[in-house]
């Protein structure tokens, strides 16, 4: 029988959502917001777009096994929209290619290292990422595990009115799908108590009306393509939508 302790936040001292002491399985971990900024450059200058995300983190004891720890994480909150000259928009998903619960684990790499705590102790650590980063390109490698995107999944539509419209976007070319002079600038992330943004179905009507499908209508994703429209459902660009 699963034992879930709750995790939240009991103080907000020094700056957003910093917590006044250490963490253990008996008291409680925190709860996190962070705003999810972009930043790109076109010729009719810096144009961005930001997004408020929050992360609720559970405790789960499996088992009976005292030590035997481990901690879910439900995310909140929906892609960051980029308005770009020419009515285009960039948008910037939840997920990484590689990692559909990217936003969840976002800080959790970008936190300093502690093997010397206890594991409960260490689900703290995200709040000692105080102030504005920009993210890698990469993720360096950890142990067996090699380099890795750091970069949320960025997608635009040809026609946003229509959902398997949707096309991927490079990083490190925004020009082949913007046009000349456009270019990623940087994405940065930054602790908050601002509340989780919300309303992106207003930009992208069909939202609801696909839900629990993938954007090509599909129930499930077809692992024979690489077709963004058969791998993204409307919870890539909002966990609001559906049930």
């Amino acid at each position: 029988m699963l034992h879930q302790i709750w995790l939240k936040m009991t103080a907000l001292l020094a700056g957003p959502l910093l917590l006044s002491t250490g963490c253990s399985a008996e008291d409680q971990a925190p709860d996190y917001r962070y705003r999810l900024t972009v930043e790109v450059e076109t010729p009719e200058g810096l144009k961005t777009g930001s997004s408020v995300i929050e992360v609720q983190q559970t405790v789960m004891r499996p088992g009976s096994a005292p030590g035997n720890l481990g901690v879910s994480r439900k995310v909140r909150g929906e892609a960051v929209a980029v308005d770009l000259p020419r009515n285009q928009t960039l948008f910037t998903l939840l997920r990484s290619e590689s990692n559909v619960d990217w936003a969840s684990y976002l800080y959790v790499y970008l936190k300093p290292p502690s093997t010397d705590k206890e594991f409960v102790d260490r689900l703290d650590d995200v709040l000692e990422v105080t102030g504005e980063r920009e993210l890698p390109r990469m993720w360096p490698p950890v142990g067996h595990i090699g380099e890795r995107p750091a970069y949320p999944m960025l997608v635009t539509f040809s026609d946003i009115d229509d959902p398997t419209k949707v096309v991927r976007v490079d990083p490190d070319d925004l020009s082949a799908s913007f046009g000349e002079g456009v270019s990623l600038k940087r994405i940065t992330v930054a602790l908050t108590d601002d509340p989780v943004t919300t309303g992106i179905e207003e930009r992208l009507s069909w939202l609801r009306e696909i839900w629990p499908n993938k954007l090509n209508g599909d129930r499930f994703e077809d692992m024979t393509t690489t077709e963004p429209s058969a791998k993204l459902s409307a919870n890539s660009f909002s966990t609001e939508i559906g049930g």
